[in-house]
């Protein structure tokens, strides 16, 4: 897969767990769990900004491409 999901990096920089994110951000830690495994298909913009809002960072933190 090309895009790399580094959402545990930035959990683990913000010493925040996936539980808290999750509530935060108002979705389950299962599809919490399917977007940090990189598993998901797509992220809705609201979703990947409630997640840039809660751990002060920006898409480029979390999501990286790279070449196949």
């Amino acid at each position: 897969m090309a895009i790399i999901v580094n959402l545990d990096v930035m959990l683990a920089k913000r010493k925040m767990r996936s539980k808290e994110l999750a509530e935060i951000i108002g979705i389950t830690t299962a599809n919490l769990s399917i977007l940090k495994s990189g598993k998901a298909k797509a992220v809705r913009f609201s979703t990947l900004e409630a997640i840039c809002k809660a751990l002060d960072c920006q898409p480029a933190d979390i999501l990286e491409y790279v070449e196949d």
